[in-house]
């Protein structure tokens, strides 16, 4: 790396920590230089300066220009006719480009400061040709000439996360990511799962992933039914997501109560790495929970003809009769109850109707479980397609099978889409889905297709809706220790999230990579920079005016912390996050937008109307395919 006058900046003028401040060159009587053909502005809020240091380079950015950049100490000496720089040290390199976080020795007053060019950060931010361990995401503000690349090793391990506002770019730069890390020729054996929680990614990566919906379109082969099967949960995440809150004597005994329905599954079904003795609530094990909810529901609201001594047996239970005198027994699979005769005790009737003893005081959380099983938003949990046990808790497919679809479906990214799951048990299900997944990783470390032999990255979109402090729930435990001990068993997590600020600030610390886009709060900017392990604060505050599009990397993935323009997937292959068009810049003639305030409405406004009521009343933002006329 050439030190020459062309370079030179200025020189060192006081240090203090991995602070120190530059006097400019009084010959620098411009603001522009020229090296080796290429112009450089000199003194630029972000920009690199270089400190050579006998064999090695210091490097260092620049974080104040001008009057804010005079030491304390020498304000009131005569110190006008200089120009001075506040440059933070973050590394040191070798004449030869080998560049290191962390400084071994400091510079010393009257040591030059010169401008970093772009064949010296060409040899810092290294080559993709000669490195394969890096991923170009981009290219570096200013220098379109020079790859933006970051090493994959330490994004996926040592998690990342990316914020930004709304509108900064943040879910293009997340598809723009994604399809950098799923290039096949590159990463043939990539694995990803992006938790998408408003359906914006299905249509951008189809051809590269599996969608998983609540209610998939037909039309959409790349689209597949979303199912979480509940006997997958641990005994916790199972009461969350069907019974909730229980008195702890019916927790205890609804507990038991599992624990023998899966005992009962081994005995008929046997399977490999579990027997009925070493079964626990916990064990994903296939059971009929249609059979458990029926049976407490009869014990909770069941009667009994009582008179003459009879006992409280299945066989004396008073059920009500229908119009045609058959009794109303319910049918468990399809969720409803059955109906039994009231309590009856009158002088000089034989005929005597005793409620059945030792109930467990749990009515309110049946019926809620009850109108959960029957309605068609929860069958993605509760009643599991292929993987919903029959009453004797056979399925028709099992725990490889899930896991094969979720992260060994031959495409490398598994798009979960989570826009059509109830609101009230989100956080539930996206940390059920992560648990899983991390159990999973967990105990096939050693494994062919653990995440140590082929690593795991979860990606999190709108983090902030689950991972806040108010939200002490299932996905944020499952998170942090996902972001705490992950890295051992090769789980990465990638943060994303338009509100920083409002994240468990324990997740966050343990990102080690930053994406910053334009980000205007101010708290928002404050939680950055505290969560960054180097002195950056100048460069944080570049982050109200980047462009859309742009971003700040910093952290353990990037030699250097580096303005970057982040590469856009192509046009059709964006998210569905993009601001409504009210008005096209185009004469209605010319527009190809569908709508807008500068276009003429649709005629038949009666058609269009039923059109809104049925995706309404169907929870499902897409038409039903038109059903095929018979012949």
């Amino acid at each position: 790396m050439s030190n020459n006058a062309e370079t030179s900046l200025g020189t060192v003028q006081d240090v203090s920590g991995v602070s120190i401040s530059v006097t400019m060159n009084s010959k620098r009587l411009s603001g522009l230089t020229f090296v080796h053909g290429h112009a450089h502005r000199i003194g630029q809020l972000g920009s690199f300066v270089k400190i050579p240091i006998g064999y090695i380079d210091l490097f260092g950015i620049v974080s104040q220009v001008g009057a804010s950049a005079i030491p304390d100490a020498l304000k009131d000496e005569n110190t006008t006719s200089h120009r001075w720089l506040t440059v933070q040290l973050i590394g040191e390199g070798s004449r030869q480009g080998n560049f290191q976080r962390g400084i071994s020795q400091y510079p010393t007053i009257d040591d030059e400061v010169h401008l970093v060019t772009e064949a010296d950060l060409a040899k810092i931010y290294g080559n993709k040709g000669e490195q394969n361990h890096l991923v170009k995401i981009g290219h570096i503000a200013g220098s379109e000439s020079i790859e933006a690349l970051v090493d994959v090793n330490r994004l996926v391990t040592r998690h990342s996360a990316i914020v930004g506002t709304t509108g900064s770019g943040k879910s293009t730069t997340v598809a723009g990511l994604l399809d950098a890390l799923s290039e096949p020729e590159s990463f043939p054996s990539s694995r990803i799962v992006v938790v998408d929680i408003h359906g914006e990614y299905g249509k951008a990566l189809k051809e590269r992933a599996n969608v998983f919906k609540i209610s998939p379109d037909e039309r959409n082969s790349w689209e597949k039914s979303l199912f979480l099967p509940y006997w997958a949960m641990s005994f916790d995440e199972f009461l969350a997501v069907t019974f909730g809150s229980l008195p702890p004597n019916a927790r205890n005994v609804i507990l038991e109560k599992v624990i023998e329905l899966k005992a009962s599954t081994l005995e008929s079904y046997p399977v490999l790495g579990i027997t009925r003795e070493t079964v626990g609530a916990d064990s994903p094990v296939p059971f009929s929970l249609h059979r458990l909810w029926y049976d407490l529901y009869c014990h909770e609201f069941g009667t009994y003809y009582s008179d003459g001594g009879k006992l409280p047996e299945q066989a004396n239970w008073a059920f009500e009769l229908d119009a045609k005198g058959k009794e109303k027994r319910g049918d468990h699979s399809k969720g409803i109850p059955p109906k039994f005769k009231k309590n009856k005790n009158v002088a000089g009737d034989n005929e005597k109707i005793t409620k059945l003893p030792n109930p467990l005081n749990i009515q309110g959380p049946l019926e809620n479980l009850g109108a959960r099983l029957r309605v068609a938003r929860y069958d993605f949990l509760l009643n599991p397609g292929d993987w919903k046990p029959d009453p004797h808790g056979k399925v028709e497919a099992d725990l490889p099978a899930l896991l094969q679809s979720w992260i060994g479906s031959g495409k490398p990214i598994s798009v979960l889409d989570l826009s059509g799951v109830p609101t009230s048990i989100l956080n539930e299900v996206v940390g059920i889905f992560l648990r899983v997944l991390y159990d999973a990783m967990f105990w096939a470390r050693n494994l062919s297709q653990g995440a140590r032999e082929r690593p795991l990255l979860v990606v999190m979109e709108e983090a902030h809706l689950y991972l806040n402090d108010e939200l002490q729930g299932l996905a944020s435990s499952i998170v942090k220790r996902i972001v705490k001990e992950g890295r051992k068993y090769g789980i990465g997590a990638m943060i994303v999230s338009q509100r920083p600020s409002e994240i468990n600030s324990t997740i966050l610390s343990q990102c080690g990579t930053f994406f910053a886009l334009r980000l205007s709060n101010s708290s928002d900017r404050s939680h950055i920079t505290g969560a960054l392990s180097d002195n950056l604060e100048g460069l944080t505050n570049m982050l109200p005016v980047l462009r859309t599009g742009e971003a700040i990397v910093l952290g353990e993935a990037v030699s250097l912390p580096m303005r970057t323009m982040i590469s856009a997937p192509p046009e059709g292959a964006r998210p569905d996050s993009q601001d409504p068009l009210v008005c096209d810049v185009l004469p209605p003639e010319l527009s190809r937008n569908p709508g807008g305030w500068g276009v003429k409405g649709n005629s038949d406004l009666g058609k269009a109307f039923e059109d809104v009521s049925q995706v309404w009343r169907r929870q499902n933002p897409v038409l039903p395919a038109p059903k095929k006329k018979e012949d």
